[in-house]
C-alpha cells in the first residue's frame, strides 16, 4: 500500500500546526494526500483569535496558495479543536476527547517550545508533561494505528555519537515532574544549570526526557520518534525558500545580510546540520505511514539529519551568505555584510569590541546628535544573547546514525519516494541557501522583490562609505605611528622614495623601447 493510498480514509490529529514545521506538514497532507478524510488540529486562542480565527488566518497565507488552487473546499476537511499542551487533559473537552477517540488513527505531535532559553518549568510544562498529556490521551483512541512525535537531533547533545535509539535521561521525567509541583520559580530557576549538566538549554534536556516518557508510557501504541536537526527553509515543496520564522539559522542570516553580525563563535569546517522543513514533514508522513503499515515490533527513532550523507559546513554557510546577500541585499542595512566564524575565543572577543561594539556606540551617538533614538546598541545587546545561545550548535559536531532513514526509503515505492522526497543527497546547497537568503528577505522581512534595484544601490553606498572611512582610520594611525615611531617613521620615508625612484624611471623606460 502506497503512502497517500494509506492515508485516504485516515482521521488525522495534528498538534503544533501553527509552528513552522506544523504549517508545512498540514499544506503537504492536504496537497499529496487528497483523500484524508479528516484532520483536527489542536489550536489555543492567542491574543483575542479564537482558535477557528487562527486557522482561517493560516488557511489564506501564502503557503497554502497550491492547496487553495488545487483542493476545492479544504476548510471542510480541517477541524480546529481549541486546547492547550500545557493544560490538563491538553484543555480539551470531554465532548472532544469522546469525538477525537472515536474517529482519530494517526497522531502528528510537533507542538513545542523551541525556545532554548525557556525556563526550566515551561519547558517542562510544555515538551514534557504535554507529551505525557498526550499519551494518556492516546491509550483511549480506539483507531489509533501511529503516533509521531518529533523530537530533535540533539536531545542528546551531550554524546558525540548518536544512535537511533532512545537514552536514559539524567532524572526521572516523573521525579521532575513531581518536583515542580511543590517548587517554586525561583527554586527551579536555581536548579536549573545542575540539572542540565552538560547539555546547553532547557530545551535539549526536555527533549530528551519526553523521548525516555514515550518510551515508559506507550505500552502497546504504535508509536515512533523523529529527530530533525537544525530546520531550516524549503528545500522545494511547497516553493523554494520557504519561511516565516527567525528561529535558528534564520535569525543568523537575517543578522548577517542586515551587516550586524560579522563575527562568531563557530567550527569554520565544522558541519551546519541544517535540515529543510519539507524533507523533515516528508519524513514524518512516511514515518506515520510505516508505523501503521508494517507496524514495527519496538519503538522506531529516526535521525533526520544531513551531516553524514550531504555535509554542509559553517564555512560554507559564511561563504553563502556573503555572497547573496552581496547579491541580493537586504532593503534596510545597517553595514557592508562581512560574516565569520571562528573556533578562536580571543578573536572573538576583540571582534565583538572592535567590529560590533565600537560602531554600535558610533552609530548611536551619531543618531543622538542629529536628534533621532539610539537603537544600535540595544541591538547589539539583544543579538549576543540570541547568539550565546546558538554558539553550543555552531562549536560543536555530532556523529548521526541514519540507518532506520535508510531502511525507511527502501520499504517504499519509486513514486512515492518522489512524491515524499527526504533524500538530504540530493540537496545542492549552493542553490539552496540562495533561496534561503531569498525566502528570508520575502517571507521573513517582508521586502517587496522590486525593490531589489534600490537595496543594491544603498549597499554600493555603504560600499564607499566603508572604503572611505577604513581609508580614514589608516591614515589616522599612520600619521600617530610616523610623528611617535621611528621606525615607522623610517619605513614611511623609505617607501617614499622608492615610489620616487620608480617614477623616475618610467619616464627613461619608455623612451628605451
Amino acid at each position: 500500500m502506497g503512502i497517500s493510498e494509506f492515508y485516504a480514509g485516515q482521521t488525522l490529529l495534528i498538534t503544533g500546526c501553527t509552528g513552522f514545521m506544523g504549517k508545512v506538514l498540514l499544506e503537504k497532507l492536504l496537497r499529496s494526500c487528497p483523500e484524508i478524510e479528516r484532520i483536527y488540529v489542536l489550536i489555543r486562542s492567542k491574543r483575542g483569535q479564537s482558535a477557528t480565527e487562527r486557522l482561517e488566518s493560516l488557511l489564506k497565507s501564502k503557503l497554502f496558495d497550491k492547496v487553495r488552487n488545487e483542493t476545492i473546499n479544504i476548510q471542510s476537511k480541517i477541524v480546529p479543536v481549541c486546547g492547550d499542551i500545557v493544560e490538563e487533559k491538553l484543555g480539551l473537552s470531554d465532548e472532544d476527547i469522546q469525538i477525537l477517540s472515536q474517529q482519530v488513527s494517526v497522531v502528528f505531535h510537533s507542538a513545542a517550545t523551541v525556545k532554548f532559553d525557556e525556563e526550566l518549568r515551561l519547558s517542562l510544562q510544555m515538551n514534557v508533561i504535554g507529551v505525557k498529556s498526550l499519551i494518556e490521551l492516546c491509550h483511549k483512541f480506539k483507531k489509533l494505528k501511529a503516533l509521531i512525535h518529533v523530537s530533535t537531533a540533539y536531545a542528546n547533545c551531550d554524546k558525540n555519537v548518536i544512535e537511533e535509539k532512545v537514552y536514559d535521561p539524567p532524572l526521572n521525567p516523573n521525579r521532575l515532574i513531581d518536583a515542580a509541583e511543590w517548587m517554586d520559580n525561583d527554586a527551579m530557576n536555581s536548579l536549573t544549570v545542575k540539572l542540565l549538566g552538560n547539555r546547553p538549554n532547557t530545551y535539549t534536556y526536555t527533549k530528551a526526557m519526553a523521548e525516555y516518557l514515550i518510551l515508559q508510557e506507550c505500552g502497546d501504541l504504535p508509536v515512533a520518534i523523529v529527530r530533525p536537526s537544525i530546520v531550516g527553509s524549503s528545500w522545494k515543496e511547497p516553493f523554494p525558500g520557504w519561511v516565516d520564522n527567525y528561529n535558528g539559522p534564520t535569525g543568523l542570516l537575517v543578522a548577517i545580510g542586515k551587516g550586524v553580525l560579522r563575527c562568531m563563535m563557530g567550527n569554520f569546517n565544522g558541519t551546519a546540520d541544517i535540515l529543510p522543513v519539507d524533507i523533515a514533514t516528508n519524513l514524518m508522513i512516511t514515518v506515520g505511514w510505516h508505523t501503521a503499515v508494517n507496524k514495527p515490533e519496538k519503538l522506531m527513532v529516526y535521525n533526520n539529519t544531513t551531516g553524514q550523507l550531504n555535509k554542509f559546513t559553517w564555512g560554507q554557510m559564511e561563504r553563502f551568505s556573503y555572497e547573496y546577500f552581496m547579491k541580493n541585499p537586504i532593503d534596510e542595512i545597517a553595514r557592508v555584510p562581512n560574516p565569520r566564524f571562528t573556533k578562536y575565543l580571543l578573536w572573538k572577543d576583540l571582534n565583538v569590541i572592535f567590529d560590533h561594539l565600537l560602531p554600535a556606540y558610533v552609530m548611536d551617538f551619531y543618531l543622538w546628535i542629529v536628534g533621532r533614538k539610539p537603537i544600535f546598541v540595544k541591538i547589539q545587546d539583544k543579538l549576543w544573547k540570541a547568539v550565546k545561545s546558538l554558539e553550543f550548535f555552531t562549536s560543536h559536531e555530532w556523529k548521526f546514525a541514519n540507518d532506520n532513514i535508510n531502511m525507511l526509503a527502501e520499504h517504499m515505492t519509486a513514486k512515492d519516494r518522489e512524491i515524499f522526497d527526504f533524500d538530504v543527497r540530493k540537496i545542492r546547497w549552493g542553490q539552496y541557501m540562495e533561496n534561503y537568503c531569498l525566502g528570508t528577505k520575502q517571507f521573513v522581512l517582508k521586502e517587496n522583490p522590486q525593490h531589489l534595484p534600490k537595496a543594491r544601490r544603498a549597499l554600493q553606498k555603504l560600499q564607499r562609505m566603508h572604503f572611505l572611512m577604513n581609508a580614514v582610520v589608516f591614515m589616522v594611525v599612520w600619521r600617530l605611528l610616523i610623528n611617535r615611531v621611528s621606525v615607522a617613521k623610517s619605513l614611511w620615508n623609505l617607501l617614499i622614495g622608492w615610489a620616487l625612484f620608480i617614477f623616475q624611471k618610467i619616464p627613461k623606460l619608455a623612451r628605451s623601447t
